[in-house]
């Protein structure tokens, strides 16, 4: 080994932490990252939800869930919010809601007060899923998480993350901007 760094036989080594840092696995840089443990707790929750979910028409997929569960619980919500509030462009949502049209799910309405604004709202069978979906997230964040991180270090984490989102509302132009 040479001052350039360890050498390596192309060969995958195991992770241990260079020192003996006991359990925690060697990372790089990663390690010291809020993004890398985001992305892989993402990648987690959303492959354990996807199986929760499956045959549903929120399944697979990034913005679903959130979409539906917004305008089911605000009624008249536009295009443009909705993509505010997700920090999802516009069309991304609307490739959204035309899938949730096709499928029975959201109804598009011209707005009361701007003929030029649609405005949504779910329909009887979407207002069931959200139920379902509701009741099904609920039982997942408690079983997955559970076991990883729970009492009050998990509501100072629900406190930190959001106030991570509405940092990035506010960063980009969003609700409370």
């Amino acid at each position: 080994m040479d001052d350039a760094g360890p050498a390596h036989s192309g060969r995958f080594t195991p992770l241990a932490a260079p020192g003996g840092g006991g359990d925690a696995p060697d990372l790089d840089i990663l390690g010291d990252t809020i993004g890398f443990y985001i992305r892989v707790l993402d990648l987690a929750v959303s492959r354990d939800l996807d199986r929760r979910l499956d045959g549903l028409e929120v399944a697979r997929g990034k913005g679903k869930i959130t979409s539906l569960l917004l305008i089911d619980r605000h009624p008249g919500i536009r295009p443009s919010e909705l993509a505010d509030r997700t920090l999802k462009d516009r069309a991304q949502i609307a490739r959204i809601i035309e899938g949730f049209i096709a499928h029975g799910l959201v109804e598009r309405r011209t707005a009361d007060d701007d003929s030029r604004a649609a405005d949504l709202r779910v329909t009887a069978k979407g207002a069931a899923l959200a139920t379902r979906v509701r009741q099904t997230i609920t039982a997942q964040d408690r079983a997955f998480f559970a076991p990883l991180i729970a009492g009050e270090d998990r509501q100072r984490l629900i406190a930190l993350l959001r106030r991570a989102y509405l940092g990035l509302l506010a960063r980009e132009g969003g609700i409370g901007a």
